[in-house]
C-alpha cells in the first residue's frame, strides 16, 4: 500500500477536477484517480452557466475559459433544405454590476476538462489515469480515520475521505449501496457526436425539426473548434448507430446535406435521457459529487455546472476540517446543501427537456442559495436585498470589485454602511464601503465559496460563527 492521503477523489471529470483545484490551493494532499488513460475525449457538457463562470474565476481558471469558448449562436430552423425562422435558445439577460455575467458560455467539455487539469497541474495536484477503482473499505470502528480503495491493477491507496466523482455508473457508490431515485425523462434514445460537416455555415445552431418519419436533428458549431456537436432523437427501441457511415446516413436522411458532407466523426455517444438523484450524498467518510449523486437531462444545461458546484462548496468544508480545525461535523452540510440544490436543478433539466421551462433565470443558477442551511445566521430583524443564505453578488465598493476580493479560499467580510472596524483572523479579508445599493446596510460574512454565511448590523455573535469553521483561533473581534 502506497502513502496515505487527506483526500482521494475518484474520477478526473469536471466535479473531480474542480475539487482537486480547490484543495490544492488550501494545502490539501489529494489525489485524483481516473480509470481512463486520458481526459474524456467529447463534449457532452458544453454550456457553462454563469454562476459556474462566477466559480471558474474563483478558482482562477475563468480568462483560460474565456478564452476558448465563445457565446451560443442563434437557432436557425430548417424545412426542406430552407432556413425558415430564426429561435433565440436562451431568454436574454443584461449583464450588470452584481451579475458580471449574464449568459451561458460555450466550451465543449473536453477543452473544460484540459483547462482544470493545467490549473491543477500548475497547483502541484496531480491526476493518476489508469487507475481503476473496484471497491473500498472504510474502519468499521466508530472513530475509524480512513478508508482503504482498491484497484483493478496497483497497490491499494488509503485516505482519510475519499470523494467518488466517477459518473453516473459510480463504482464508488454501488460499493457504498446507495441507490438513486429517478425517472425515464425521454423514452426516446439520443445521439450526441462531435463531427466534422462542411456546406454547413458556423454562425447558427442547426435545428431541423422531427418529421413523421424521424426525430429531431441538430447541429450546433462547437465554440474554438472546426466541430459540431450533432444532437439527435431516435424512435423508441431503435439501435443508434455510432459509426461514420451511420452518422453519415443520419445527417442525410435529417437535412439537406449529403452523406459525404460529414467529412469525420472525432467522438460519439447514446444514451436514454434520465433524471436520478442520489438516496444519499454521504457514508461515513466517503461522499458523492457530479454525475455519482445525480443524472441530469442534458437539455437543461445544469449536469456538468452543479456538479461542479457541489466541488465547491465541497471542497472549502473538507480545507476548514482538515487544515484549519474545524470540527468534523461540517462536513454533514454538505449533503444537506446540495442535494436540496440537485434535487432542484433535476427538476429544471427535466423542465427544459419537456419543453416546459426556457433557458433563462432558472438556467443562469444564480439565484441559488442556502438560507435553510444549517450553516446560515442572519442576525438582523431587517435585513435588506442580500440576506445570510444568498449568493454574494458583486459590486463596486467604494471602486473596489468584490469579486476581485472574494477570489481565492479566504472567508471575507463586506461591510456596508458600518462605522465599527472588527479585528479579523488573517484568513478572512475585509472590504468596506459607506453604501452599496445591492447589498443594504450590514456585515456580511460570505463563505468561501461565494455565499454568505452570517449577516448582522453589528459584530456581536460573529466570533462565534467563525469559531465553527477554525478561522477565529486567537482572534478577537471590536464591538
Amino acid at each position: 500500500m502506497t502513502a496515505p492521503v487527506d483526500v482521494l477523489v475518484v474520477g478526473a471529470g469536471p466535479s473531480g477536477l474542480a475539487l482537486g483545484i480547490d484543495l490544492a490551493r488550501r494545502g490539501v494532499d489529494a489525489l485524483v484517480v481516473e480509470k481512463a488513460d486520458g481526459l474524456f475525449p467529447g463534449s457532452r457538457g458544453k454550456g457553462i452557466q454563469p454562476r459556474t463562470m462566477e466559480v471558474f474565476d474563483d478558482l482562477g481558471v475563468l480568462d483560460a475559459v474565456r478564452t476558448a469558448a465563445g457565446t451560443y449562436p442563434v437557432g436557425m430552423i430548417w424545412q426542406d433544405g430552407r432556413r425558415v425562422a430564426e429561435h433565440p435558445m436562451f431568454d436574454p439577460a443584461e449583464a450588470s454590476e452584481d451579475s458580471p455575467y449574464n449568459e451561458p458560455w460555450m466550451i465543449p467539455q473536453w477543452r473544460t476538462q484540459k483547462i482544470l487539469l493545467a490549473r491543477l497541474e500548475e497547483l502541484g495536484g496531480r491526476v493518476a489515469f489508469g487507475r481503476e477503482v473496484t471497491g473500498l473499505a472504510q474502519d468499521e470502528e466508530q472513530d475509524g480515520e480512513g478508508v482503504t480503495v482498491h484497484f483493478a491493477a496497483g497497490p491499494d491507496l488509503r485516505a482519510r475521505y475519499v470523494v467518488a466523482a466517477d459518473g453516473g455508473r459510480s463504482t464508488v457508490r454501488r460499493a457504498l449501496g446507495i441507490g438513486m431515485t429517478g425517472e425515464t425523462v425521454d423514452p426516446h434514445p439520443m445521439l450526441v457526436a462531435d463531427v466534422r460537416i462542411t456546406n454547413l455555415d458556423r454562425d447558427n445552431w442547426h435545428i431541423f425539426p422531427p418529421s413523421p418519419e424521424a426525430g429531431f436533428m441538430a447541429a450546433c458549431p462547437l465554440a474554438g473548434t472546426e466541430d459540431f456537436q450533432v444532437v439527435a432523437q431516435f424512435p423508441e427501441g431503435a439501435e443508434v448507430d455510432l459509426s461514420l457511415d451511420g452518422i453519415r446516413a443520419l445527417v442525410a436522411a435529417r437535412s439537406h446535406l449529403a452523406p459525404e458532407d460529414v467529412t469525420e466523426v472525432r467522438w460519439a455517444s447514446d444514451f436514454r435521457p434520465r433524471a436520478a438523484l442520489a438516496d444519499r450524498f454521504r457514508s461515513g467518510r466517503v461522499f458523492l459529487t457530479g454525475d455519482a449523486a445525480h443524472v441530469h437531462s442534458p437539455a437543461g444545461g445544469q449536469g456538468l455546472n452543479t456538479s461542479v458546484q457541489d466541488a465547491h462548496n465541497l471542497g472549502w468544508k473538507l480545507g476548514a476540517v482538515l487544515r484549519d480545525g474545524a470540527d468534523a461535523a461540517l462536513l454533514d452540510t454538505y449533503e444537506e446543501e446540495r442535494r436540496a440544490v440537485a434535487a432542484e436543478m433535476l427538476g429544471v433539466s427535466t423542465g427544459v427537456h419537456r419543453g416546459e421551462i426556457r433557458r433563462g433565470a432558472a438556467t443562469r443558477q444564480l439565484g441559488l442559495g442556502y438560507r435553510q442551511s444549517s450553516l446560515t445566521e442572519e442576525t438582523r430583524t431587517a435585513p435588506g436585498p442580500v440576506r445570510a443564505g444568498d449568493r454574494a453578488p458583486d459590486a463596486l465598493l467604494d471602486g473596489v470589485r468584490l469579486f476581485d476580493v472574494l477570489r481565492g479560499p479566504h472567508w471575507t467580510l463586506v461591510a456596508v454602511g458600518v462605522a465599527e472596524a472588527p479585528a479579523l483572523p488573517e484568513r478572512v479579508r475585509v472590504v468596506r464601503a459607506r453604501a452599496q445599493e445591492s447589498y443594504g446596510r450590514g456585515l456580511f460574512l460570505v463563505r468561501p465559496d461565494g455565499y454568505v454565511g452570517w449577516g448582522g448590523d453589528q459584530a456581536a455573535g460573529l466570533t462565534d460563527y467563525l469559531g465553527r469553521f477554525g478561522t477565529a483561533q486567537n482572534a478577537s473581534l471590536g464591538t
